[in-house]
């Protein structure tokens, strides 16, 4: 990824975004966002980060961990360590015989109506809702520079294959017409990808190619959209 810098407002940088506390009063860190444990290795240079309060980003470490390995396991059709696509996951369920067990217990199978056997997999919603929700506040706030510190109104996770031809094309923003109503702030990192075209592909943003891409949509309140693994297409939504 390219590096951008941004000039918007620092009073915006005071508090952090996940739990409001004034970080000037915290012990604080660098959160990447995306989680970082999701992209392959060697990872892009100059990740999406911001700065949070510890706690808060210790905190997700778990979530983070078990929502990496449970996607990693869908998308390889296996709990073994030795068969994930994704070296974080593989290292984790390696790790954790709980990691594995709770997983392993979250897969059904079932027939289809031809007889044949289908792998169904149960996430824990919560978990999944709270990484997603974290990495959207992490995005809005690194590419427009707005805190969304509030709960968001809709989080929405499906896996992207199973949506419609319509679904699909009104996801990735294909019945869009004309330019943007809304312009973001000047000096903002959204601003400078519209003007430059850095690390789009239409309106979304490249992390990794096939790993994990998002959108930040601000027209009425603010929207992201990201998809992880080619799988797993999320939406969370602020008005």
């Amino acid at each position: 990824m390219d590096k951008i810098d941004e000039f918007f407002d620092d009073r915006n940088r005071a508090w952090c975004i996940h739990c409001s506390g004034v970080l000037a009063n915290m012990v604080t860190t660098e959160d990447h966002v995306p989680t970082q444990s999701f992209l392959r290795k060697p990872r892009p240079h100059h990740l999406p980060k911001v700065t949070t309060c510890f706690d808060c980003n210790n905190g997700f470490s778990k979530d983070e961990q078990y929502v990496g390995a449970f996607l990693s396991c869908v998308v390889s059709g296996t709990i073994d360590p030795d068969k994930q696509f994704n070296a974080s996951a593989a290292s984790a369920l390696r790790k954790s015989p709980a990691l594995r067990s709770m997983i392993d217990q979250s897969k059904t199978e079932r027939l289809t109506e031809t007889g044949e056997a289908q792998i169904v997999w149960m996430p824990d919603r919560d978990r999944v809702n709270r990484v997603v929700v974290k990495n959207a506040r992490g995005h809005s706030f690194f590419e427009l520079g707005e805190p969304m510190m509030n709960d968001p109104d809709i989080v929405w996770t499906y896996p992207i294959g199973l949506l419609t031809p319509e679904q699909r094309a009104e996801f990735e923003g294909e019945n869009e017409v004309g330019g943007l109503s809304v312009f973001p702030e000047v000096g903002s990192k959204m601003m400078t990808r519209i003007m430059t075209g850095q690390d789009l592909d239409g309106s979304w943003v490249i992390v990794q190619d096939g790993i994990y891409r998002y959108e930040v949509n601000f027209d009425v309140g603010v929207r992201v959209r990201t998809v992880i693994f080619d799988y797993l297409a999320t939406e969370v939504f602020w008005n």
